[in-house]
């Protein structure tokens, strides 16, 4: 924990006078206009610089070569049933990525729309797993100004630059608008989930405007968090001698990007709504049978602010009223006809043309005064629609019902609620930004890179999939093996004891009784109902929020991958806690799954079935996700080294930290089975898992043999937190046979890889095997984050995170870029595969909290502080608001908006340890053992009958050994 000021005064710190006149910033200082002290800015005329993306090395592609051919033969036959392979590096989208992005809308989970920092709207993700990087350029707000005598009159969009066929005669689209705004004097602030554009004098010299954009995402608040609204509110500063009529219009186009807009049959409507909050909803009909979706644009009309609208326009000539018509209506009028309101739905829209709608406000800004006028965005799509047909409502629609129409309430709801939230907001945010301890780039970049909690294609169901609602058959599910069940009463409640099917060994798990029982018992195993998908069964429904998914990446649509979520689910322990642990649920009973269907991995060209009993699933699937969990087909993650123990080291980790009994209790069956799975990759019996020679582990191109740093050092950790974890849930035996094996493995870790200095990559004899690894103690960052004791002498984690900084980090351009994955020990870096010569930005976030734990503050924020330099910083990459998995040495970068980044959550984690946490349990392995060290996990029977009984919670539970 910081105790110091070391890093006040570090560099980075951009008062926001630097961007803005003081004069402006004290006349914007009401109402949350300003923007804080402590933000992301850039000059709206600040250029967006076209990314430059990674490539493999001749050496690197030649091994690929039966990869490549494999996936691109796999890319095409999900093409042709008309899905996306949730791997594609052969299609590049047509929009090149580029240093635009800004701070996205909305909640979570019901599809999300982000904002360029200029303006422009952008990264369309309506569509779950489908993300249109293009910005709809139609989507804008404009003003147009005029004073009093009329001698000085404005009009221009509020976003700078010229859009393409400006000038253009004839031309009845955007380019006729007045694109005039230079962004010379405008500047963009962000502080997720908030941010402010501020127009200092321009396009009108005498008026000064805020533009604040508000999301309502409330750490702990699970309902407000899901909606799919934002506000913008534009505050008015007139510093001149005249009243200023001000007219601001909001334009929308009805498209879920790309070129949606062009599909045909889509409908605009005006609407007046209570509490003079009045627009237009844009009802678009999606292509390839994908639910609607309904926009609203309204504006909230008050007794200085006056409302209207124009239904719709069109971008061509064709159109009843053109985007040129309508523009030169506002420059004459300033506003549209209030019969406008009456004119009712518009006529369905033909294929390949384009319907958009328009929002006015208008008011008088007295000299020397001030006025606020606000607007909303909210986008109703209630059903999601996986490519395989199942289907579920989104969070929201447990307060709004499930009509598109309820875009109308939400707009409402947003604009009438949006001050409270901003007051939860700042109540979250300002104890870390008023923290003087920490740097400034820390405590902006700490709350922007959540933006991938809303960005990385989130999406969050209300409850399970209603009988009428699924599609027929899941025929899928009959495939599934599970393990025979007995049923035993305790307390009053059905309790199941599980037996594998190839061995004695029984663990056990229960749910509450019910004359209807969910499943069907069949002799060996235990189906799915035709309408019912157990793993998406709630658990606790006086305390259910629904089920989440995230994605691993944008470009790597697989939800909720869990070798990545031990790295970010920090975030979502933080703040949304009853979310991680239903995420946790979920893979708990996906332990206990089989799916026998075979699958052939693309690495080595082999097959084999895709979910294997006792192993923790890769993924939570792409095309049907927790029903087709395994959507990654590159290796057989059955045979991983790390996701099993990241199993457990996030359990008890959470548990932990939230002291949940009943989730504690709920989830050991899966952690023991988790455990006793790895027993098999323990060829030598000294208690250590060893590597097999290939990519088994979350580096999925970076070949490991024998007992490697990375694994050997979580599986330490996994032991002793399964120690920890069954004392508190009372399996005392599997507790002792953890500690007995944790003594043994640790001895043989050490004699194996530790070298006097740091922890060699592994213990084989290639050409890396001496690297060092930046991730080698991602265990012992755990093993801290939970309050377990140290695994190793603090001489040795103090050693090698040394090594790790003065290698990893100082010696690639002097820090200034985060910690190579993989050095030499000769200072160069390590180029055995793609990934060993990567920066990995979720890495160095985690290794910099591994820092901090072992008391190395001033090493941990110069290793962060990289990430800041080359991903956040002006003179950086351009990698905001879309931070990348990785980037190299000289700046290409793989695989933008990624969810790893989020582990600059592990440091504030580390910086505020919860009290549960400091109080946790110390399990001391040098207790009198009851076992003898070479004892088998399977040889004892589990002791979760005991358990059950004492902790009184199967009540709350509804663990089911099968999905």
């Amino acid at each position: 924990m910081v105790t110091t000021n070391l890093f006040h005064c570090r560099k980075n710190s951009w008062p926001p006078e630097e961007y803005i006149s003081r004069a402006t910033l004290q006349l914007l200082d009401f109402d949350s206009a300003a923007p804080p002290e402590q933000a992301w800015r850039r000059r709206l005329n600040s250029h967006a610089n076209i990314l430059k993306e990674f490539s493999v090395t001749f050496k690197e592609a030649v091994k690929m070569v039966r990869l490549g051919i494999r996936l691109w033969s796999y890319v095409r036959e999900e093409a042709s049933h008309g899905r996306k392979a949730p791997i594609d590096p052969f299609t590049r989208e047509s929009c090149k990525p580029s240093a635009s992005q800004g701070v996205p809308l909305g909640g979570m989970g019901s599809g999300s729309i982000s904002r360029g920092f200029r303006g422009e709207f952008r990264q369309w993700q309506i569509v779950p797993g489908i993300c249109d990087a293009s910005p709809v350029m139609a989507n804008q707000f404009s003003i147009f100004i005029s004073r009093d005598g009329g001698n000085k009159k404005y009009a221009s969009v509020l976003a700078p630059g010229q859009h393409e066929g400006l000038g253009k005669a004839g031309d009845q689209g955007i380019s006729s608008w007045g694109w005039n705004l230079s962004g010379q004097h405008s500047t963009y602030h962000a502080l997720f989930p908030r941010a402010w554009t501020i127009y200092d004098g321009e396009p009108d010299p005498d008026l000064k405007i805020s533009c604040r954009q508000i999301s309502p995402f409330i750490p702990h608040n699970y309902r407000d968090s899901s909606l799919p609204t934002a506000v913008f509110v534009y505050t008015l500063v007139n510093t001149g001698k005249e009243r200023a009529k001000v007219n601001l219009l909001f334009t929308w186009a009805n498209s879920i990007g790309g070129v949606s807009h062009l599909s045909g049959d889509h409908v605009n409507e005006p609407f007046l709504g209570e509490d003079g909050v009045s627009g237009v909803l844009l009802h678009h009909k999606t292509a390839k049978g994908n639910p609607p979706v309904t926009f609203a644009i309204a504006a909230c009309e008050t007794q200085n602010v006056s409302v209207t609208v124009l239904p719709s326009f069109g971008l061509s000539e064709a159109s009843c009223t053109t985007a040129k018509s309508m523009w030169g209506k506002m420059l004459q009028d300033g506003q549209f006809d209030r019969e406008n309101f009456n004119c009712g739905p518009s006529m369905p829209s033909s294929p390949g043309e384009t319907l958009c709608a328009a929002v006015s406000a208008s008011t008088w800004v007295e000299p020397h005064g001030k006025c606020t006028v606000a607007f909303a965005l909210a986008w109703s799509s209630p059903k999601i629609k996986f490519s395989k047909g199942s289907s579920y409502h989104r969070r929201y629609t447990k307060f709004y019902g499930t009509s598109e129409r309820a875009a109308q309430n939400l707009v409402h709801d947003a604009l009438t609620h949006y001050k409270w939230w901003e007051e939860e907001i700042e109540k979250w945010q300002n104890p870390i930004l008023k923290d003087e301890r920490l740097p400034e780039w820390y405590k902006f970049t700490l709350f922007n890179e959540l933006y991938f909690l809303v960005a990385g294609g989130t999406v969050w169901i209300d409850a399970p999939l209603l009988a009428e609602d699924m599609r027929d058959g899941h025929h899928q599910l009959k495939e599934i093996k599970t393990m025979d069940v007995n049923h035993t009463t305790i307390n009053g409640y059905n309790v199941a004891s599980v037996r594998s099917e190839d061995t004695d060994e029984t663990s056990h798990s229960e749910y509450p009784s019910k004359d209807e029982s969910p499943v069907s018992l069949e002799k060996g195993n235990l189906r799915h109902s035709l309408n019912h998908s157990p793993l998406l069964e709630p658990w606790n429904d006086s305390d259910d929020v629904g089920r989440f998914l995230y994605l691993e990446g944008v470009e790597y649509i697989m939800w909720c991958t869990y070798d990545v979520h031990f790295y970010a689910s920090f975030a979502l322990l933080e703040l949304f806690p009853k979310i991680e642990l239903n995420i946790q649920r979920d893979f708990a009973k996906a332990v206990l799954c089989e799916d026998g269907r075979k699958v052939k991995f693309l690495a080595e060209g082999n097959v084999g079935i895709r979910k294997v009993r006792g192993a923790i699933p890769h993924d939570l699937g792409t095309h049907d996700p927790w029903n087709e969990m395994n959507a990654y087909n590159i290796h057989d993650t059955s045979k991983w080294k790390d996701l099993n123990p990241k199993f457990v080291l996030q359990v008890y980790r959470d548990f932990a930290a939230t002291q949940d009994m009943s989730f504690g209790v709920d989830v050991w069956p899966a952690v023991r089975t988790a455990m006793e799975y790895m027993e098999q990759f323990d060829r030598d019996d000294d208690a250590l898992i060893e590597n097999d020679g290939f990519p088994d582990q979350t580096y999925d191109t970076w070949t490991v043999h024998g007992v490697s740093a990375y694994c050997g050092c979580l599986w330490l950790a996994a032991l002793q937190a399964a120690a920890a974890m069954a004392l508190q849930v009372g399996d005392k035996y599997f507790a002792e046979l953890c500690k007995s094996k944790f003594v043994k493995a640790k001895s043989a870790f050490e004699a194996k890889l530790w070298n006097g200095s740091y922890f060699k990559y592994d213990s084989g004899s290639s050409s890396n095997s001496k690297s060092i690894q930046a991730d080698q103690l991602a265990g012992q960052w755990y093993t801290a984050s939970a309050g377990l004791p140290p695994l190793f002498d603090e001489v040795k984690i103090r050693s090698s995170l040394q090594k790790i900084f003065d290698f990893n980090v100082m010696k690639v351009r002097g820090g200034r870029m985060g910690a190579v994955n993989g050095m030499h020990p000769n200072g160069k870096v390590d180029e055995t595969c793609m990934q060993s010569r990567e920066i990995w930005s979720g890495v160095t976030y985690a290794v910099a909290a591994t820092m901090i734990h072992a008391g190395m503050e001033d090493q941990a924020f110069t290793t962060a502080e990289g990430i800041f330099l080359a991903g956040w910083s002006e003179e950086g990459y351009g990698y905001w608001f879309q931070t990348p998995e990785a980037w190299t040495t000289g700046g290409h970068f793989r695989s933008l908006i990624y969810m790893r980044p989020l582990a600059i959550w592990g440091m504030q984690w580390a910086l505020s340890l919860p009290k549960a946490i400091l109080e946790a349990p110390k399990i001391n392995i040098m207790d009198r053992l009851l076992l003898s060290p070479s004892t088998r996990f399977a040889l004892y029977e589990t002791g979760v009958r005991k358990i059950a009984t004492k902790a009184k919670c199967f009540g709350a539970s509804v663990f089911h050994c099968a999905c």
